[in-house]
């Protein structure tokens, strides 16, 4: 048996629980053999990619934690690129807040972030995951905000039924650069001189 283990579960009790919370579990057992013990590391996280990506950043292969569905299928490209960045790179962002509705009339998790990066374009994100009870497909999609209070409240009008689209993720500047022209030169520290 392993020393080290890694799991996404899904949480069933959650939804009997206080509103909201999230229904998946990050969890990493710990085995010492030798003393059989054992210890372990869970989070409860709102969506499977951010599990994937808790599990990575303790030491899992990303290659060995393919998931089967915990839920419908993604519905399209676009929500597979965004599990995937989020499972990859999601240690660049702290929740500030989640949600999770499994209401049968409108299955959505709201799921509020900010970048690490105090430099990072749109410093507060949002994704949304939202089930098509028709096709039992998921679509995953993200918006950038610029200030703290938008992201949260971006989120608690959409589970009210009253927010518009996402705003897009502004691009890093490098992104938006014109193709040819040379980088800005590096900041030198002050006091120095050529």
């Amino acid at each position: 048996m392993a020393a080290r283990s890694y799991y996404v579960l899904f949480d069933r009790t959650a939804t009997w629980g206080h509103p909201g919370v999230p229904q998946v579990l990050a969890v990493h057992p710990q085995r010492d053999h030798k003393r059989r013990t054992f210890s372990f590391e869970h989070a409860p996280l709102p969506l499977p990619a951010m599990a994937q990506s808790w599990l990575i950043h303790r030491g899992c292969p990303p290659d060995a934690i393919a998931l089967a569905p915990l839920g419908p299928p993604p519905a399209d490209e676009a929500t597979r690129a965004l599990e995937r960045r989020l499972a990859g790179n999601g240690d660049h962002y702290a929740m500030g807040y989640s949600y999770t509705s499994d209401d049968p009339e409108d299955i959505v998790i709201v799921v509020a972030l900010r970048a690490l990066d105090e430099r990072a374009p749109s410093p507060f994100r949002v994704v949304v995951e939202e089930v098509d009870t028709e096709t039992w497909t998921h679509t995953l999609r993200e918006g950038g905000f610029d200030t703290l209070g938008e992201a949260p409240q971006w989120c608690d009008d959409r589970l009210t039924g009253e927010s518009g689209p996402l705003p897009p993720v502004r691009p890093a500047a490098a992104a938006s650069r014109p193709a040819g022209l040379p980088k800005a030169p590096a900041p030198r520290p002050p006091g120095r001189s050529r």
